[in-house]
């Protein structure tokens, strides 16, 4: 007996608010935190600069995993799937420098951008390497 057709819709619709809402929501705690300007997390420059770049690498290489996860579970090949999320992350990453252009107190800066990218490689490097 054929599925009907609501129950596959109800079906992908759970599918895709299972795998793809995780970084949809990911993505818009970026965009917050992007709106707020930053205070300095120590007097010593080295220190505030490696605790900020931590952090962009952090929050998308979670926006990678998530992007990986859901688009493997569209059966996407592994492969794929890691360009593909470093990619997104990455193109991400450019437009929430611009978005940080509105910000007062906010400087966008195409080094973020890059530090978003390698978190980003990093978390799919592990990915690589352990599934």
């Amino acid at each position: 007996m054929p599925v009907p057709y609501f129950s596959l819709l109800r079906i992908m619709l759970k599918k895709v608010f299972n795998y793809w809402f995780p970084p949809l929501v990911w993505a818009l705690v970026i965009f917050t935190f992007s709106s707020f300007s930053t205070p300095s997390t120590s007097t010593i420059y080295w220190q505030d600069f490696i605790v900020k770049k931590l952090a962009h690498m952090v929050e998308y290489g979670i926006l990678a995993i998530l992007l990986y996860r859901a688009l493997r579970a569209h059966e996407m090949d592994k492969t794929k799937a890691v360009i593909l999320s470093i990619l997104f992350a990455g193109i991400y990453g450019l437009t929430d420098e611009f978005h940080q252009s509105f910000t007062p107190g906010r400087e966008p800066r195409i080094r973020d951008v890059a530090f978003d990218t390698i978190g980003a490689s990093l978390a799919m490097l592990v990915i690589w390497k352990k599934f």
